[in-house]
């Protein structure tokens, strides 16, 4: 296991994008779409022998650290860094990088997510190692995924010279950075042959990005230097709730690694990766059935139900379909929700509709 390295998982976000059976006490990273674990406990799973538990670390919010812990009990209760509410990737970066410095001042972190799907574990861990090499030589690494079709979910990262391979992987220098694009423009990006899809994991060590943070980022740098002030002492947790609702919120995209130098992308092919950012995706990491159905946890019965996912959290409530085609279908008991799978993505638009309308029993 290589030296100094720690993983920070980061799950602490609420997964919108899949309710209504992702919900703010129940969130995407932990439901079990594929097999008995849960998104975070693959997330930990798939890092065994690269990270010992106890260089894993968990930075999410307090309502959820309780749950997570029990799913995962193997990772030290010490280890959960909890944020008294979400400001973004670039905080929560700066807070692992915070707690990390202060207990081993050469660490090297990489930074992951905790409600990804990723088939090629070992192809995963390779990158990993790989990331961990990069970082030695004063890079900031981010982990690039070769795009598949021009998606206009995704940030999309341009490579420019090759810097070598690490690992069997190649490296390159990141040329730039470019957000969301409409699909002409991800087309062209996937004509070109020199874009990868940016997966939003991270690769560097400890005092490179603390020194980032205060360069590019000096308003977050100024709250981190507060925080740390009093970091390990009895006043942590009480200058922590005073001082972070007042960081702004911003991802580390944009607050670091759009403007830094000396950026390297890990170019990540044949990974089978997938953010499960939409109900509409799980048709590309589950197997459908013979009628092209998925059905997850639900009792079931269709008639001339064909390309349709129905799901359930409760197996006692029979569900019958007749005709449906292309739909989308989950019951929670409290809520039903219906619609084409081709307005998928449109299912955060109406969770921030139901916040609108004061429903927060629902989310």
């Amino acid at each position: 296991m290589l030296e100094h390295y720690y993983a920070v998982i980061m799950a602490g976000g609420g997964g919108t994008r899949l309710w209504p059976l992702s919900r703010q006490s129940n969130p995407k990273q932990m439901l079990q779409l594929s097999g008995e674990r849960s998104l975070f406990q693959t997330a930990v799973d798939r890092l065994e022998g690269v990270f010992p538990p106890q260089r894993i670390f968990i930075v999410t919010v307090a309502d959820q650290a309780a749950r997570l812990q029990e799913q995962c009990p193997e990772i030290p209760a010490q280890n959960y860094l909890l944020e008294p509410m979400p400001r973004g990737t670039a905080s929560v970066v700066g807070m692992a990088a915070l707690a990390l410095r202060a207990m081993d001042p050469q660490a090297t972190m990489a930074v992951l997510t905790a409600d990804h799907f990723i088939e090629n574990i070992a192809g995963f861990r390779s990158l990993l190692q790989a990331g961990y090499e990069l970082a030695q030589e004063g890079y900031l690494v981010t982990l690039g995924i070769q795009p598949t079709y021009p998606a206009t979910g995704y940030g999309y990262i341009q490579r420019g010279e090759s810097i070598g391979e690490y690992q069997g992987n190649g490296a390159f220098r990141v040329l730039r950075f470019k957000e969301k694009p409409d699909e002409a423009v991800a087309q062209q990006m996937l004509d070109q042959g020199d874009h990868d899809w940016n997966s939003g994991m991270f690769m560097w060590t400890v005092e490179r990005i603390w020194n980032e943070i205060h360069t590019l980022m000096p308003e977050l740098a100024a709250k981190l230097d507060e925080i740390a002030a009093d970091w390990g002492t009895d006043l942590q947790d009480q200058v922590l709730q005073s001082v972070w609702p007042t960081i702004k919120p911003e991802t580390v995209d944009y607050g670091i690694m759009e403007k830094a130098d000396r950026v390297a992308v890990l170019s990540a092919s044949g990974l089978g990766w997938n953010d499960v950012g939409s109900w509409e995706s799980l048709f590309d990491v589950l197997t459908p059935d013979e009628n092209g159905n998925i059905v997850l946890g639900a009792n079931h019965v269709g008639l001339e139900t064909t390309h349709s996912l129905v799901c359930a959290n409760q197996s006692d409530r029979l569900i019958v379909t007749i005709g449906a085609r292309d739909l989308i279908i989950v019951d929670t008991g409290d809520a039903l929700m219906v619609c084409p799978r081709d307005d998928s993505q449109k299912v955060r638009q109406m969770v921030n509709l139901l916040k609108q309308m004061g429903r927060h029993e629902y989310l």
